[in-house]
């Protein structure tokens, strides 16, 4: 080895150090300070005498990467051409492959910063047949581009070598995952965000907050697709690794130290994010397994249940293979601590109410976690969702009760929590979630009314009702009447006048909303004929608003064609009972 030779080497040497290292302690006001000093050192190199084509694409690699990351891309993309046009004079063997894969990478990424995905495609999907073409024919481990200019003593191990290699394809995964989300190829972006996944954690390269949120964000696409194996071993992989990150500094050590402080700040962030992504586990399930089982009413097909329970014994016996060929995450040591998160909540649809609350009770659980992160105070709009995330747990629950009077204190469960919040909330504010969360509530009375009704009727054998139940009856009656008008209210103008048209998306909500104000004043229940009358009246006027508005906008039908039908007929009969109620009253006079 020449002396002249060592001197490159050295140089090199210098230039990563300054690039790594010491470019960590540059102040603020001169950022770039180390790179540039890296810069001069690569460029003496390449203007040394007689490298050959690989070496001399290599450091026109280190400049391009050097260039980008001083936020100059012009001139990196120059520097990172003219290697791919030094890799041309070359084929593809174990001393350059390396190098033809990474400087794709990098083109890769630059691209797809500046939006052309198309074009960022076509430089990664390169890199990857590249990788494959290689293994295929080859396969030994590749030089690495630092030992272009390393000295004997310092070259790399097999194991090294390997393992630097494979972490380079698995960036190549990673930015394709990115370009084929932002190209909308989801299924492609998911499985390609799965591999990064698992390659990360077999080369043990991986920050375990970013990896554990990558899982979770991984598992809500499974879930959209009903795939909830693999989502639940996402979740459970997420909450397993986050669990690598190591314990939430005391708010006593974060006051002490701002280190602590933001370390503290990021993990019960992170972790209340993961949280959210098991609730929507937990309620996806629930609501999907009630649309499996519901009649055209919405109430338990127990014939469907008995079919379904039939069909999952023998999926369970299926289900045990099929299991092992699903994608899983974890090395040695993180398998058996997944398996035991997974083992803790179903994947198959549950088909009866214990094993809905299963599935609930874990979703509750998540809830407090994540509600001890997102507090009203600070996080008004993350603390509501989750409370509605809540209540629809709840809700759903619910369905699987036989009990009526149990499925009664549920939806009581959903009003209290959601009733305090939507009447405290800054009306200016919050329009948005004032009316999600009054509509919620206008539903939830509804149904409280209707299941009072129910055990009422079981519980007499005649129709009579006592005056306690028909006095609770008309308060969820009129309580729930109130919340929908409410939500009528705040469509209107400041000058209190509702609107001629409504927008496309609170057409369907402000139609149902009339539709339902005038059933539940027609259901009142009351001995006096006057207020029998203002209750009738209410009524049609209500149901009459909805075919005037659906004659006049006929587009609009499409959206309410049930209720429009309803409403069509009410308005032809109540006229007569309310003439009916009328004669009785003069003849009474």
């Amino acid at each position: 080895m020449t002396n002249e030779w060592r001197a490159i080497c050295d140089k090199f040497t210098n230039a990563q150090n300054l690039t790594e290292i010491e470019s960590r302690n540059d102040k603020e006001n001169d950022p770039f300070r180390s790179k540039y000093k890296a810069r001069e050192l690569l460029r003496e190199i390449y203007c040394s005498a007689g490298l050959r084509a690989a070496r001399l694409g290599a450091v026109e690699y280190y400049l391009g990467v050097n260039h980008v990351d001083t936020e100059e891309l012009s001139a990196g993309q120059e520097h990172l051409m003219n290697c791919m046009k030094l890799l041309e004079r070359c084929r593809v063997s174990s001393p350059n492959v390396s190098l033809f894969i990474q400087v794709r990478n990098q083109l890769g990424i630059l691209w797809a910063g500046r939006d052309e995905t198309e074009t960022a495609q076509g430089f990664l999907e390169t890199a990857e047949s590249i990788y494959q073409r290689y293994m295929k024919e080859d396969g030994s481990p590749p030089t690495d581009m630092t030992e272009y200019f390393a000295a004997e003593e310092n070259l790399l191990t097999h194991q090294e070598r390997i393992k630097r290699f494979e972490l380079a394809y698995t960036h190549t995964m990673y930015y394709l995952a990115q370009v084929y989300k932002n190209l909308g190829q989801t299924e492609r972006a998911a499985t390609y965000c799965h591999t990064t996944l698992q390659r990360q954690l077999q080369l043990n390269q991986f920050t375990p907050m970013e990896w554990a949120l990558n899982a979770a964000t991984l598992s809500q696409y499974y879930i959209t697709k009903g795939r909830y194996m693999e989502g639940r071993h996402c979740l459970s992989a997420a909450t397993v690794i986050s669990d690598l990150a190591g314990e939430v500094p005391s708010e006593a050590a974060a006051q002490e130290n701002e280190t602590e402080s933001e370390r503290r700040e990021h993990l019960r962030q992170k972790r209340a994010e993961i949280a959210r992504c098991w609730i929507k586990y937990c309620l996806n399930l629930l609501q999907d397994a009630k649309k499996q089982l519901e009649d055209n009413i919405g109430e338990l097909d127990t014939d469907r249940q008995e079919e379904l329970k039939r069909a999952r014994r023998r999926e369970e016996e299926e289900e045990e293979k099929g299991r092992k060929s699903a994608l899983l995450f974890g090395s040695e040591d993180t398998f058996d601590s997944i398996a035991s998160i997974e083992e803790k909540v179903m994947c198959l649809f549950p088909l009866d109410f214990t094993e809905a609350r299963s599935v609930f009770l874990v979703g509750q659980n998540h809830v407090t976690q994540a509600k001890d992160y997102f507090q009203m105070d600070g996080y008004v709009t993350d603390h509501i969702e989750i409370l509605q995330d809540h209540s629809a747990l709840f809700r759903s629950l619910a369905f699987f009760e036989e009990d009526l009077e149990r499925r009664c204190k549920m939806h009581k469960r959903r009003v209290d929590m959601l009733e305090p919040i939507c009447n405290d909330l800054n009306a200016q504010y919050y329009l948005m979630i004032r009316r999600q969360l009054m509509f919620e509530l206008a539903e939830t009375y509804n149904e409280m009314m209707d299941l009072k009704l129910a055990l009422a009727n079981r519980q007499a054998d005649t129709q009579s009702l006592d005056n306690h139940t028909i006095k609770k009856f008309n308060h969820l009656c009129s309580a729930s009447a109130k919340y929908f008008q409410m939500f009528l209210d705040s469509l209107c103008s400041p000058e209190g006048k509702f609107p001629e048209r409504l927008e496309e998306e609170v057409l369907r909500p402000a139609l149902v909303a009339r539709f339902r104000v005038a059933r539940l004043h027609s259901r009142l229940i009351s001995t006096s004929p006057t207020v029998q009358l203002d209750n009738l009246n209410k009524s049609l006027e209500n149901y009459k608003y909805v075919v005037q508005y659906c004659e006049a906008n006929p587009e609009a039908g499409a959206a309410v064609e049930t209720e429009l039908e309803l409403s069509k007929e009410m308005v032809g009969l109540l006229p007569l009972k309310i003439n009916r109620l009328n004669a009785r009253m003069d003849s009474n006079n």
